[in-house]
């Protein structure tokens, strides 16, 4: 493993919840709604989907790596011929599979983690993987597994650093845990880097569309609902969550 790639698996690896806290939640902070992730009807203009579209013309295959809903292989409807979904979590290929009904896109789904499902997924023109580097701890083979995957070329998007960054002041405040810097873009493309691929790199500003309500903050944080006021009253004495956004294309 290159530096740079141990320098964001320990990033990345700091970022867990201590088993303690964890053994005390009264709920998984993990829990999700799968219809918070649905992809818009009108898919947002962004550099990442501007970079898919370009790379696909005039049309061909989308492989979604951690799809989620499919807001990234949607965004492409018109030049996207199939759409190929990956994820660990059913409940998310379902509405990625439901998307794909709604727009009759011819579409399948993987369940498992990347890369060890790759050869099951196959090969696609494009490779988009969206909002996923943040939750890998070795780099290398995820990237490396994406780059082997794409025809054309690979799109990755990113916030700028971990999602739930803006979270550390209040780990500190209820909990008493320091939780170690963030990865950020600038050690994703140094991984990248390390395993021979030059990634072109656009930063922009973001919406944010994923929940982030007292309740759900609470959540996340281990801790009771009866305490979402107190949460309420935190988060507007800390920074607010970072909207920077990073397009990360490379070519095979």
């Amino acid at each position: 493993m290159g530096s740079a790639a141990a320098r964001w698996s320990e990033l990345q690896s700091g970022r867990g919840i201590p088993p303690e806290i964890l053994a005390r939640a009264p709920v998984s902070p993990w829990g999700h709604d799968p219809a918070d992730f649905t992809p818009p009807d009108e898919p947002a203009d962004t550099p990442s989907r501007a970079a898919a579209l370009s790379l696909l013309a005039p049309a061909g295959t989308v492989l979604d790596v951690g799809c989620g809903g499919g807001d990234a292989a949607f965004a492409l409807v018109g030049p996207l011929t199939e759409a190929i979904g990956v994820d660990v979590a059913q409940d998310m290929l379902d509405v990625f599979e439901a998307a794909a009904d709604v727009r009759g896109v011819p579409a399948r789904t993987v369940l498992g983690p990347w890369p060890d499902v790759a050869a099951d997924a196959g090969p696609a023109d494009v490779v988009v993987s969206h909002h996923v580097l943040h939750n890998v701890v070795d780099l290398g083979p995820f990237v490396d597994a994406l780059t082997a995957a794409a025809g054309r070329g690979v799109v990755v998007e990113m916030l700028a650093e971990h999602p739930m960054a803006w979270l550390d002041p209040l780990w500190e405040r209820f909990h008493g845990l320091h939780r170690p810097p963030s990865a950020t873009v600038d050690d994703a493309v140094a991984v990248l880097r390390e395993r021979g691929v030059a990634p072109e790199v656009t930063l922009w500003d973001r919406e944010l569309r994923l929940p982030h309500s007292p309740e759900w903050i609470t959540r996340r944080l281990c801790l009771p609902p009866e305490r979402a006021p107190e949460v309420a009253a935190a988060v507007a004495e800390i920074p607010p969550r970072t909207r920077t956004a990073a397009t990360l294309v490379w070519r095979p």
